[in-house]
């Protein structure tokens, strides 16, 4: 199993060290929600690119509110302000909306979909995790190569 996923590792591109686990994306989320807690808003600046504040080789944090509207992304400003609810990925799973639907019953949870992976620029297999705070939803997410 080991060879398999250095060997994976090895034709993208990257060491297995350069890409973030769902260890680390447990702990991105929870500074995030550590964040928001102490600062409110004003965290939202943190979270949004192109500050580092919340960025980890491919992981980063994305804030919605429970009606599916973008107020934070890590990757992509231009996303900031947008209601994404209907927003789908390749296959057309509308993945924002099954987030929200998943807060609905659960304060924490995990997540599969597909999106573009800021290091091979590809759409890749990825895993979000995700908390509720009151009426936001914030997610970090690992790719699965």
């Amino acid at each position: 199993m080991l060879t398999l996923v250095l060997a994976l590792a090895h034709t993208s591109g990257f060491a297995a060290g350069d890409r973030a686990t769902k260890a680390d994306a447990e702990a991105m989320v929870a500074k995030g929600v550590a964040a928001v807690k102490a600062k409110g808003e004003a965290a939202y600046v943190d979270f949004t690119a192109p500050s580092k504040t919340f960025v980890d080789r491919d992981l980063y944090l994305v804030i919605y509110d429970i009606t599916g509207k973008c107020l934070a992304h890590g990757q992509n400003p231009k996303q900031v302000g947008k209601d994404l609810i209907n927003l789908k990925d390749p296959d057309g799973k509308e993945f924002v909306k099954e987030r929200v639907t998943l807060a609905a019953s659960k304060a924490k949870f995990w997540q599969d979909y597909k999106f573009t992976d800021p290091l091979t620029k590809t759409v890749q297999a990825k895993q979000a995790y995700c908390e509720k705070l009151g009426n936001l939803l914030i997610c970090g997410g690992i790719y699965k190569l």
